[in-house]
């Protein structure tokens, strides 16, 4: 423990992270994936935490689908699709007070990007592999 900290995902998660709901079309996802360069979206039903799309989730949806298509008829077809039917809906999480290495540990094991930070169910923060490489080079600075 240095300079009073703990090492837990509390201190080094993005509080209050952008999040959409499972009612929500696949356009919404990809506008804010690309407008807000990210590549982890939670998706949230009453505050609590139903599943993540990420990325890689709306590339394979999509390409399934619009190969081929002009940029107009992608638009119109990303309208169409939810995002509860591309979401994953079984999230590997951890808690505020989860050691930072365990949640490393974990994203390793796991081979994911991201963990969302969840209280009792609900959404409070999301830690990504970019706050751990921030983090690592903190503790090398």
């Amino acid at each position: 423990m240095k300079n009073g900290k703990q090492d837990v995902v509390r201190e080094i998660m993005m509080g209050s992270p952008v999040s959409l709901k499972p009612e929500d079309t696949l356009d919404l996802a990809s506008d804010v994936i690309s407008l807000g360069r990210i590549r982890h979206i939670p998706v949230v039903e009453n505050s609590r935490l139903v599943g993540l799309l990420s990325e890689r989730d709306l590339m394979g949806a999509a390409a399934n689908q619009i190969f081929g298509l002009k940029q107009k008829s992608k638009s119109a077809l990303l309208k169409t699709v939810l995002i509860k039917d591309v979401m994953k809906k079984k999230v590997i999480t951890v808690a505020p007070d989860t050691k930072i290495k365990e949640a490393v540990h974990l994203m390793a094991e796991k081979k994911i990007g991201c963990v969302p930070v969840v209280s009792d169910g609900v959404l409070v923060g999301l830690v990504t592999t970019t706050d751990i490489l921030k983090y690592v080079e903190g503790l090398a600075g």
